[in-house]
C-alpha cells in the first residue's frame, strides 16, 4: 500500500492543480511555467507530486509537447472549474457583492416607528449603501404589520408586538417607557409624583380604540378599579403631543416619541403600566434577502443589540 502523500503537498494542492491545468491547455510545461510566473523545473515538479499523491501518469510526453492521458482528461475536467473558481474569486465575490448593492426593501411599520425608531438607523443605511431602494409601508396597528407579513408584501417588519403568533419571530430592539403628559400650567404638572387616582378626574387624550394604547388604558384602569375620562380622541402621538401642548387634555403615552424640547411636563407610569418594547418581525420560514439581513444588522447595531 502506498504511502499518503505529505503534508506538504496536500497544503500545496491547488497550485499543483493551477500548473496542471496550464500545462494541460498549452500543451507545454514552459509555456504553463511562463503563464504562472514559475520556473520550468517547479513546474515540473508541482505535476510530479500531483501524479504521485494520485498514483498515476496524467501526461504523455513526446520531446517539448505533452498531452494528457486518460486519467489526465479526467482530473482537467475535474480540477479546471475549481482552479478556475479560486482564481476568480475575487471578482466573482465583487460582482456578487454588487448585487447586494442594489435592489429593493420593503419594510412595514406603524406611524411611530417611521417617525422615531427608523430615521437615524436608516440614514446610516442609505449612505452605505445607496444603490438599495427602501420602500416604507405605514400600516395601521399590528395586525396591519401581520397581514403584509403573511402575504409577503414586506420582507420585515418593525414595531411593538406584545403577543407572538407562533407563525412569527420577534427579535426586539428597544424598550420605552409609559409616560404621563401635560401642560407645563395643568394642575397635575406640580407633583412630584402621579398616582393613577390622580389621573382619573382628567380628560385624556387618546389614540382611537383599535389601537394598543387604548387597550392598555383601559385595561389598567378596570384593574384599579378605576375609569378614566376620554375627552378626545385623535391619531398620531405628534397630534396628541400638540393638543397636549395647546391645553387640551392629558395623555398617556411611550416615551420613545418624546424629544425633550416639548414644552410638556412629563411623569413615568411604569409602576401602572408595562414598558413598550419595539423590534424585528419576521414571517417563520420566509426567505431573508442579503439587502433585508444588511439592514436588519444596521437596526441591531443602532440600538446595541447583539447578533
Amino acid at each position: 500500500m502506498a504511502s499518503p502523500a505529505p503534508v506538504y503537498y496536500r497544503q500545496n494542492r491547488l497550485k499543483q492543480l493551477r500548473a496542471f491545468c496550464h500545462a494541460a491547455v498549452t500543451g507545454s510545461i514552459s509555456e504553463a511555467a511562463e503563464k504562472l510566473f514559475l520556473s520550468q523545473p517547479t513546474v515540473s515538479l508541482q505535476i510530479q507530486a500531483l501524479e504521485r499523491e494520485l498514483e498515476t501518469t496524467l501526461f504523455e510526453r513526446r520531446g517539448p509537447r505533452i498531452s494528457l492521458t486518460p486519467e489526465g482528461e479526467i482530473l482537467l475536467k475535474l480540477a479546471s472549474p475549481l482552479v478556475e473558481g479560486m482564481d476568480k474569486l475575487h471578482e466573482t465575490f465583487a460582482t456578487q457583492r454588487g448585487l447586494m448593492e442594489t435592489g429593493e426593501l420593503s419594510i412595514a411599520a406603524g406611524e411611530s416607528t417611521i417617525l422615531y425608531l427608523l430615521p437615524e438607523p436608516l440614514k446610516q443605511f442609505i449612505a452605505a449603501h445607496p444603490g438599495i431602494q427602501i420602500k416604507l409601508q405605514n400600516v395601521t396597528g399590528g395586525r396591519d404589520g401581520l397581514s403584509r407579513l403573511r402575504s409577503d408584501e414586506a420582507d420585515f417588519a418593525v414595531g411593538a408586538m406584545p403577543e407572538v403568533p407562533d407563525d412569527i419571530i420577534y427579535q426586539p430592539l428597544v424598550t420605552f417607557t409609559p409616560t404621563l403628559i401635560t401642560p407645563p400650567d395643568h394642575p397635575l404638572a406640580g407633583k412630584d409624583k402621579i398616582r393613577l387616582s390622580d389621573i382619573a378626574p382628567y380628560r385624556l387624550i387618546l389614540p382611537p380604540p383599535h389601537f394598543t394604547t387604548w387597550r392598555m388604558v383601559d385595561l389598567v384602569f378596570r384593574q384599579h378599579n378605576l375609569s378614566f375620562k376620554a375627552g378626545l380622541e385623535a391619531g398620531g402621538w405628534e397630534v396628541i403631543k400638540k393638543y397636549v401642548e395647546m391645553g387640551m387634555g392629558i395623555a398617556i403615552v411611550t416615551d420613545v416619541c418624546l424629544t425633550g424640547n416639548e414644552p410638556i411636563t412629563r411623569f413615568r407610569l411604569d409602576e401602572y403600566f408595562p414598558r413598550r418594547t419595539y423590534g424585528i418581525v419576521l414571517r417563520k420560514g420566509k426567505y431573508l434577502s442579503p439587502q433585508a439581513a444588511l439592514l436588519i444588522r444596521t437596526l441591531k447595531h443602532y440600538y446595541g443589540v447583539a447578533g
